[in-house]
């Protein structure tokens, strides 16, 4: 098993990977309460979706951490779900069967496109100093979710964004940092998994967390939205698939596709960089671990859920010290679990997941000094990627405005011998999207 996961190569062992898997799966546990409750306004079921999370994400997690090895879980992702459940089904009027077909054809479309190496070549063909620009904004982005998430930063008429009451679940959060950047500086191993726990421990002790009425509850049933992502597919032999040839259907399908392939790109290289696994500017194994996400997806589609993404929470894991993709197994081992344990998962609250993902994203920004700020045709581009990414509120459109700058920087900078070929079929990519899909 050590040989299998390299844990002499990486530098490190059984304990480490353990608390990096749990870290990252109570970093990202609040998925199993949230994305029911997203796609249940859609009109599923939100048992049934429970189940499809947490078996969509104990599927791709097993196959990032076994098939490409890397510390990275995956689940259904935020945001996609949001598009699928309130412009898909909401606003496009849409049934949320034939949705999850549309996640189902871009898995499908993500499969092909990993195994002839296309995803693999794109992400080779982004520069390095893009590359880290994704990754400081990824933690921004994270630090920023964590923020608003535990009511730190709240929404205002007049600046958009300030500060939140000091009180309650609020405080706990802010209790919460405090005791992890304290844990961090003492250098104290697993300091954010220590955190979470303390976090939540204080949290119920003031009443400020529910405690669990019950620890075991019985699996709900699945049976409402497996595999009804192949219904439409199968009647369309009587209505000539009118549900399926339609614009709409396939700006769904691109949407899905686009969000999922920059989002997973930015998230690999950024959680991958942080581990140290990247070399001589590219990821090794990245095929695997783009056909782990594509695979994730069409799997999660039939269990009866959105798009199954890579998680930028990993990087709490990351951080917590795991290193190789047996972390990520034991991630998947917790969501198998957790299917049994659900009463448990509300203690982990926003309040107590905050600390976590503000650190993370402490240790994400240090890539900024890697950039060379002193050149323009590099600062812009770089500045708009890292910036772009929470204030639009998305990883995918931080990345798309900073590759449509690059090559325009690069250009006028004289330096066009520099610029990938590929760089400039994203740039028209991206300009495309935000006139036609965005």
């Amino acid at each position: 098993m050590k040989k299998y996961f390299q844990f002499e190569e990486l530098g490190t062992n059984y304990r480490r990977e353990i608390i990096g898997g749990i870290t990252t799966f109570l970093a990202m546990a609040y998925i199993l309460a949230v994305n029911p409750g997203i796609l249940g306004d859609a009109g599923m079921d939100k048992g049934a979706v429970f189940v499809a999370t947490a078996l969509a994400a104990a599927a791709g997690s097993l196959v990032m951490g076994i098939f490409a090895k890397f510390p990275i879980a995956l689940a259904p992702g935020m945001g996609l779900n949001a598009f699928f459940a309130y412009t898909v089904v909401l606003t496009y009027g849409i049934p949320w069967q034939t949705g999850l077909t549309g996640v189902f054809f871009s898995g499908m479309i993500f499969i092909i496109l990993s195994l002839t190496g296309v995803r693999e070549t794109v992400i080779n063909a982004i520069p390095t100093q893009l590359k880290y620009a994704v990754s400081a904004g990824i933690g921004l982005f994270v630090t920023f979710v964590g923020l608003k998430g535990a009511g730190i930063i709240v929404a205002n008429e007049a600046t958009l964004v300030t500060l939140g009451e000091f009180k309650g679940a609020t405080l706990l959060a802010v209790f919460g940092i405090v005791i992890t950047v304290i844990l961090m500086a003492k250098n104290i191993k697993g300091s954010i998994f220590l955190g979470i726990i303390i976090t939540a421990i204080v949290g119920m002790f003031f009443n400020l967390i529910a405690v669990p009425t019950s620890v075991v509850s019985s699996i709900p049933d699945i049976s409402s939205t497996f595999g009804v992502a192949l219904d439409p597919i199968i009647d369309g032999f009587s209505n000539g698939y009118k549900e399926l040839f339609n614009v709409q259907f396939l700006i769904v399908v691109l949407t899905f596709l686009f969000v999922d392939f920059f989002d997973t790109a930015g998230t690999l290289m950024a959680v991958a960089n942080q581990a140290g696994l990247v070399k001589d500017d590219k990821l090794p194994r990245a095929g695997r671990a783009l056909m782990a996400d594509a695979i994730a997806t069409t799997i999660g589609s039939l269990f009866g859920t959105s798009t199954t993404t890579a998680y930028v929470e990993s990087s709490s894991g990351v951080a917590a010290g795991a290193r190789s993709g047996f972390s990520a197994v034991v991630t998947a081992v917790l969501f198998l679990l957790a299917m049994f344990f659900f009463p448990l998962l509300d203690v982990i609250t926003s309040a107590v997941t905050a600390p976590a993902l503000v650190i993370v994203g402490v240790l994400m920004v240090s890539s900024l000094r890697l950039i060379e700020w002193n050149k323009f045709e590099i600062a812009v581009p770089a500045f708009l990627t890292m910036i772009m990414m929470p204030l639009g509120y998305s990883i995918a459109t931080g990345i798309a405005v900073g590759f449509i700058f690059y090559p325009i920087t690069m250009l006028l900078a004289g330096r066009k011998k520099e610029i990938h070929p590929l760089m400039y079929v994203l740039f028209f990519v991206f300009l495309a999207y935000f006139i036609w899909v965005r």
